[in-house]
């Protein structure tokens, strides 16, 4: 892999990964602007409250914050705005049936530039309960501790 093929996550969607249990992973295109763009190079996106829906065999992302750019001018777009996400017709098919069948949530994990194009990491997603929240911070929390102790030996 040379360094324009690596992949260099912009943002990562690190509260996705505490609310669900991430089941699948797809990469989608994203349709931008190119003052969109420059603000997401430079790292001023939010994917937090993020969402993907499909309405009429097309996926959207919902509520995905880029801040307009600070060089702009009137060709700033909204920076909550509905944008479409770019996938092979029978991907979204496929997705459209899981989610309706088994009640699984879309949500957007990750932004990265792949080849110099926007790449938005989409994950098939299933809602952890409390209790499973507070196992995986257990979890964490044990294997935090025994690196620790490993580091002191």
């Amino acid at each position: 892999m040379n360094k324009k093929d690596e992949k260099h996550a912009v943002a990562t969607n690190k509260k996705a990964y505490h609310d669900y249990f991430v089941l699948e992973q797809m990469e989608a295109g994203i349709e931008l602007c190119g003052t969109e763009v420059k603000s997401i190079r430079a790292g001023k996106v939010n994917l937090k409250d993020s969402w993907c829906n499909i309405v009429d065999g097309e996926i959207f992302v919902n509520g995905m914050h880029i801040s307009p750019y600070d060089h702009g001018n009137i060709f700033n777009r909204d920076p909550l705005r509905v944008r479409r996400l770019l996938m092979h017709k029978r991907e979204i098919n496929r997705l459209y049936g899981t989610v309706k069948q088994q009640g699984l949530a879309l949500v957007p994990l990750s932004i990265y530039f792949v080849n110099g194009r926007a790449k938005l990491e989409v994950g098939l997603c299933k809602g952890k309960k409390l209790y499973d929240k507070r196992e995986t911070a257990a979890r964490k929390d044990a294997e935090r501790n025994i690196e620790r102790a490993i580091k002191e030996r």
